[in-house]
């Protein structure tokens, strides 16, 4: 089986603020998010969680796996998308014409608005590659897999999975500390 989960709010998600590769910390709306999940998800098996190395989903990991023997293995594909210069913009859909708005209403259209910012096929070719190598083989062999990430990273891990399209990027509604079994 092949699980993912996005991170619990941050006080950026609060803000409406693009975060990507920015390392920001959970709120306490996001330590609750969490520490609920746990909950409602208690009687759901893991074998291991693979993690983003930012502080937002180590944390979320660390929290909504207390107390059980599931190892939490970090790798860097699972970093978040990074943004460039729009890392830290607030309301980015109420500036007109903002180039990473593109992103978010027309996936298929998007180009990379400023040096340092990922495209979504260097996103799709990282998260491919953690699939192929790492999460589908232990899916495969009978491992019941989960994925603490990203927004945007775990729309690339679905659209690999489901085979969408890129203009599907975000159909899947990535909501914070939300459990989804995409095997």
């Amino acid at each position: 089986m092949l699980y993912i989960m996005r991170h619990g709010k941050t006080l950026w998600n609060e803000e409406h603020r693009l975060q990507g590769r920015t390392d920001v910390a959970l709120s306490d709306k996001g330590r609750e998010m969490a520490a609920a999940a746990a909950v409602r998800d208690a009687s759901v098996h893991f074998d291991v969680c693979y993690c983003s190395p930012l502080v937002r989903a180590l944390e979320t990991a660390r929290i909504y796996l207390e107390g059980r023997d599931v190892p939490i293995i970090i790798d860097d594909r699972l970093k978040e998308m990074c943004y460039g210069i729009y890392e830290g913009t607030a309301n980015s859909f109420s500036i007109p014409d903002c180039p990473i708005n593109t992103l978010f209403f027309e996936p298929q259209n998007y180009t990379t608005p400023a040096e340092g910012a990922e495209s979504i096929e260097e996103l799709s070719l990282r998260t491919g590659e953690f699939l192929d190598e790492i999460a589908l083989p232990q899916s495969d062999a009978g491992k019941s897999v989960l994925i603490v990430a990203h927004g945007a990273v775990n729309s690339s891990i679905i659209c690999r999975v489901r085979q969408l399209p890129v203009k599907d990027f975000w159909s899947a509604g990535i909501e914070n500390c939300k459990l989804m079994r995409l095997i």
